[in-house]
């Protein structure tokens, strides 16, 4: 963990260092890193045979959480336009 911090610590000396220097590069090595540490992501949990053996039910509670935080969001946002509606009309 100390290893990860120190890391990232010096990406933000780096960064304060450079700071006024174009680099229009960087943004095409950062997107080239995300891609492959999201593969690496990808082929670390291919590999792992649990994780395939529960994907399906891995896969169904992902599903229920997803309908309930869209219900959930929808039911609260329609709250919020009805109780900022009716302040509205009382103004």
């Amino acid at each position: 963990m100390l290893k990860v911090v120190v890391i990232m610590l010096s990406g933000v000396a780096a960064g304060l260092l450079f700071r006024k220097h174009r680099m229009p590069w960087i943004q095409k090595i950062i997107t080239v890193l995300i891609w492959s540490l999201l593969f690496s992501l990808g082929l670390e949990v291919g590999s792992d045979k649990r994780i395939i053996d529960g994907f399906f039910a891995l896969g169904l509670e992902a599903f229920f959480l997803m309908i309930g935080g869209a219900v959930g969001s929808v039911v609260l946002a329609w709250l919020l336009w009805r109780w900022v509606s009716k302040e509205r009309s009382v103004r």
